[in-house]
């Protein structure tokens, strides 16, 4: 069994939605060459659009990121040159056209949206990803996400994500299996946790101490300092980690 405690998962800072600034916005094609071009790995978001194109993509709203009205699962793969993100010359980019440019220079880690029907994404996903080169993990709040790839992509890396996540509305009993990571291990089998970073350290996680543990999203050199003795790795954005 691989020692994923001495892999990248927990050897190389992960850059949130790719290493993004005011010219390269997150999730696109410039925030990944630029992360590879810094050295480091990359998490990035997939949804699905109205005609089944997987793109890389963080909210269900239009607006944050292009301006525009509207919700992302409405458009079609026709729609996409025309909405520019955060104003640059960037669109927003299949995941086709991700693992192109990414091309195994950099490991990947994909977060799966989804919290509806588990499936029709997860298997697309794994289509994309069956002639890939280069290292590669999928991740996801929903652990059922998780059981869709450990049954049907097995060698696909799966990461657990969590957290107290008190700024997100949401049922009470899906906030206590999420804090508590209920399903993580018997359903989702996971490989490692995704953990808010705030919330850290916690009792929550510390049975889960064979797992490498990765906190997301780190913001600041001082929250890094912060946060790097009760984890193994972290995934940050809008400065560069130093140790």
């Amino acid at each position: 069994m691989q020692d994923l405690f001495k892999t990248w998962l927990v050897e190389t800072p992960i850059a949130h939605r790719g290493f993004h600034n005011d010219s390269c916005p997150e999730n696109s094609l410039a925030a990944f060459k630029n992360a590879i071009a810094h050295g480091y790995a990359i998490e990035l978001d997939v949804q699905m659009l109205s005609d089944d194109t997987v793109v890389v993509f963080h909210d269900e709203s239009l607006s944050r990121m292009t301006g525009n009205d509207g919700y992302l699962k409405f458009l079609t793969k026709q729609d996409l040159p025309i909405l520019k993100l955060k104003g640059s010359k960037e669109s927003i980019p299949t995941l086709s056209e991700t693992l192109k440019t990414i091309a195994g220079k950099a490991p990947i880690i994909i977060e799966i949206k989804n919290n509806s029907k588990v499936g029709k994404l997860e298997q697309k996903v794994i289509d994309e990803l069956s002639q890939y080169k280069g290292e590669v993990a999928v991740a996801s709040f929903n652990p059922m996400v998780l059981a869709y790839f450990k049954q049907h992509a097995p060698k696909i890396l799966r990461g657990q994500l969590a957290g107290y996540l008190k700024n997100i509305k949401m049922k009470f009993f899906t906030r206590w299996g999420m804090k508590r990571m209920v399903l993580a291990k018997k359903v989702a089998g996971a490989d490692f946790i995704m953990y808010e970073a705030k919330t850290l350290p916690n009792r929550f996680v510390r049975k889960f101490k064979k797992l490498p543990l990765l906190a997301w999203t780190v913001r600041s050199q001082e929250e890094y300092l912060n946060v790097v003795k009760y984890c193994d790795n972290v995934i940050f954005e809008g400065f560069e980690p130093k140790i």
